[in-house]
């Protein structure tokens, strides 16, 4: 594995008059320490993955490469002991609606001081079910447009917390996939539509404005249960000349050894959102880069910081991996040009 050089693939996070709003609630949330009462708080965590999953398991042990991890470790430097002045609990929602409503009341029941919430589809669900209880989203795309928030600069209400993607970022997706296979005729969209934004659209409009520039064919290929995976990336592997995006979306992340398994099946180039997928033997991906900040915001909250006076983080850094392996056993020649912009290519 070759490690390159940090690019300049980075995006402004929070404007720097939000950045002053940050550093006065961080005083503010510090000087409320003394008002503590003694008694144990408690932070809730919902992830939409299995609770026996790899990335769960990783989430749980590795803190700093971890969401879940390094909220953990970071309030841990803060003075928030797991046992002693804080308790955390993890619920996963996997398993369909019913087992989403289910952990959804088991958190809330639990009366605690902050949830912390893994991608849109949970956080719409907890949002739904209260408005008081405070909420930091780890990645939840298009805030604004969900309802979550007001603004990104004041989300006002009781939820704040980080986004891990913008809307260009599909056309982003589709032109890098071009770099990697010049002479396709059309791209298939790989989402689920209940479990990615907007059904799709998010991403989709960017998607299709890139695709008219270039003159390739938009193909959609939803799905909404792990045995259509299959299927639905086959279709791509027949002529015209196809390639593929997975869409940010819980759903192909939980199945993402399926999706690249598939992919390789059929001998179908993929780039992905996230390096999960790169990690179970994808082609390339595009995403940001995994910071893990959440602890921050945790923290004030539990000194006294209400949520909504926290503004929205988006990515300051997005990643673009490369696995060369794939590529060869793909027939594909990556460019000189792509593999020199890539933050890490795979052997």
């Amino acid at each position: 594995m070759i490690e390159r050089p940090a690019s300049a693939h980075t995006v402004p996070a929070v404007a720097r008059r939000d950045f002053l709003r940050l550093a006065g609630a961080t005083a503010a949330g510090w000087l409320a320490l003394g008002a503590m009462s003694d008694r144990i708080r408690i932070v809730v965590s919902l992830t939409a993955l299995p609770l026996d999953d790899e990335l769960t398991r990783r989430n749980l042990t590795e803190a700093k490469t971890s969401r879940l991890g390094g909220l953990i470790g970071g309030l841990k430097q803060r003075g928030w002991v797991e046992g002693v002045n804080i308790r955390f609990e993890l619920r996963s929602s996997f398993g369909g609606p019913d087992k989403l409503k289910a952990a959804v009341k088991e958190l809330i029941d639990l009366k605690p001081d902050v949830i912390l919430t893994g991608s849109t589809v949970e956080t719409a669900a907890v949002m739904a079910a209260t408005k008081t209880i405070p909420i930091v989203f780890a990645t939840a795309n298009d805030p604004v447009g969900n309802g979550f928030v007001e603004s990104l600069a004041h989300p006002g209400g009781n939820a704040t917390g980080f986004t891990n993607s913008t809307a260009e970022m599909g056309g982003k997706w589709l032109q890098l996939i071009r770099e990697a296979v010049p002479d396709l005729s059309r791209v298939g969209i790989l989402f689920n539509p209940d479990t990615t934004p907007r059904a799709g659209r998010f991403f989709l409009d960017s998607i299709e404005q890139e695709a008219t520039v270039s003159g390739v064919s938009v193909v959609p290929a939803p799905v909404d249960a792990p045995a259509e995976i299959d299927e639905a990336i086959r279709r791509f592997s027949e002529p015209p000349k196809a390639t593929m995006i997975a869409l940010v979306d819980s759903f192909l992340v939980i199945n993402r050894q399926a999706v690249v398994a598939a992919a390789a099946k059929y001998r179908v180039p993929m780039i992905y959102p996230f390096h999960y997928f790169m990690d179970a033997g994808g082609l390339m991906s595009y995403g940001p880069t995994l910071e893990v900040r959440s602890a921050d915001y945790v923290d004030l909250i539990l000194r006294g910081t209400k949520a909504g006076d926290l503004p929205v983080q988006s990515p300051r850094k997005y990643d673009l991996l490369v696995n060369r392996t794939v590529a060869q056993a793909l027939g594909l020649k990556l460019p000189f040009t792509l593999l020199a912009r890539a933050d890490q290519i795979r052997e």
